[in-house]
């Protein structure tokens, strides 16, 4: 299979502290990647690394190297384009003080796209996609704002998604949203997979073994353990340490 996300031996620092130490994974076209671990364990920087959202934090420095279909990160000349293809979803949901129609068509216009016809495309496949158009449809004037916690949280996958992103980062999307949504928003992720590659951060580890096709388990910025669902979340996974973070013993 041919591997969409290539993260090599990548270490990270925040000024003079290092909350990533040689991290090597990676996630194949058309799967989900499930990353866990105890809160504060370097999951998020792994995703800030991939669509260079790190060069926003002051004094934050990586080596190693994050491929995106080949294309090393870090020489891509024009990061917009890059954030482009990679789309992201933030763990609370922040629906821009506009219409629902305006969240949505916000990243194309910005990318030159102008054609009402082209946007009403845009905005109806997008919000398919999200789960959310049959809720909205005959209300896309309405502000984003508005909406409840649970539609908030897929207007921000729906506007993730509008400008076509070859790869989808989520970011604890489950933080803010009820059980119920929770579940909504996973049968989301299972439909999406099939043209788009995610990168699912999640403190909840029923959730990862749930969607993911393969697990990486991070703990105090190592990795400790990356293979597939079945074997990390199996009776013999490689470190015992895996076996007793899914287990519930720590974190």
């Amino acid at each position: 299979m041919e591997k969409q996300v290539e993260v090599q031996d990548l270490t990270v620092w925040y000024g003079p502290r290092k909350v990533l130490e040689g991290i090597s994974l990676y996630v194949n076209r058309g799967e989900i990647l499930g990353i866990i671990g105890p809160s504060n364990s370097g999951k998020t920087t792994v995703l800030k690394c991939v669509n260079r959202t790190l060069e926003l934090i002051p004094h934050a420095r990586m080596e190693g190297c994050v491929l995106i279909g080949g294309d090393d990160v870090k020489a891509i000349g024009d990061v917009y384009a890059l954030r482009r293809r990679v789309g992201m979803v933030f763990p609370l949901p922040v629906g821009l003080p506009m219409s629902i129609y305006d969240n949505v068509t916000f990243a194309p216009r910005m990318a030159g796209i102008h054609s009402r016809i082209l946007l009403d495309e845009i905005v109806e496949r997008s919000l398919r996609q999200a789960a959310l158009w049959d809720e909205v449809k005959d209300r896309l004037d309405l502000l984003g704002t508005r909406l409840s916690g649970g539609q908030q949280q897929r207007l921000t996958i729906a506007r993730a998604l509008s400008h076509s992103p070859e790869i989808l980062c989520l970011d604890e999307f489950s933080i803010a949203v009820d059980p119920v949504t929770t579940m909504r928003i996973e049968d989301v992720l299972v439909d999406l997979k099939k043209e788009i590659t995610i990168i699912l951060v999640t403190n909840l580890v029923q959730q990862a073994r749930r969607l993911a096709d393969r697990v990486a388990f991070i703990n105090n910025g190592r990795l400790i353990e990356f293979d597939s669902t079945d074997v990390i979340f199996g009776e013999h996974p490689q470190e015992k340490m895996t076996f007793d973070y899914v287990r519930g013993h720590f974190g």
